[in-house]
């Protein structure tokens, strides 16, 4: 199993990368590889992804007064986590939130880009970062949960995050069945429980 941000390892497995199946926070490296005849089909939606802002669990920010109010309420040399948005989804959906939610451009060196939203995520678990925004499934995770205070964003400031997944050409038994399993009720139930919404 391979993690990272959805474009890194898109273009890994245009170079050659041999895998089974590439499950994708972003559908459009989907759709590139669908495009490049890596794929057996398009692909399926499994989850839609959420925001959260996150600050670490000590933190005197606003958090409960939503995004504004943090970035307004963050000091000079403080620091604003996010997924870089050249890499990851939700570092695009992170930039759109911001927009939407009032908050001009921050200055150069108050933004901090992670490669991935687990990076950009660990910036503010670690308190090398004050404030970020990360996915709402990865804020809940047990293992991070407890170095965090997690306000979800509401699904209107940004543009939907669908999630795809697809089968790799010459992909085996075992991968066509994780694949079929990922999208039963059963499976679909412990995205919810977890921070996704269903598919759209």
């Amino acid at each position: 199993m391979n993690l990272g941000a959805s474009g890194n390892l898109a273009r890994q497995i245009l170079q050659g990368l041999p895998v089974e199946q590439f499950i994708s926070a972003d559908e459009a490296w989907v759709a590139e590889l669908a495009k490049a005849g890596r794929t057996v089909d398009a692909g399926q939606r499994y989850a839609t992804g959420r925001l959260a802002l996150i600050v670490p669990k000590n933190s005197a920010l606003p958090l409960a007064q939503g995004l504004a109010a943090v970035v307004r309420a963050m000091k000079g040399g403080d620091k604003f986590a996010i997924a870089n948005p050249a890499l990851a989804p939700y570092g695009v959906a992170a930039v759109e939130a911001m927009q939407r939610a009032g908050v001009g451009p921050l200055p150069a060196g108050q933004k901090v880009l992670g490669d991935n939203i687990g990076q950009a995520t660990q910036f503010v678990a670690t308190g090398a970062a004050q404030a970020g925004i990360t996915a709402l499934a990865l804020a809940q995770a047990p293992e991070i949960a407890s170095s965090l205070k997690v306000l979800p964003l509401t699904a209107d400031l940004h543009a939907p995050l669908h999630q795809r997944m697809v089968l790799l050409k010459g992909a085996g038994a075992a991968a066509a069945n994780w694949h079929r399993f990922l999208l039963s009720p059963p499976a679909q139930a412990v995205f919810v429980r977890h921070g996704y919404a269903l598919p759209q």
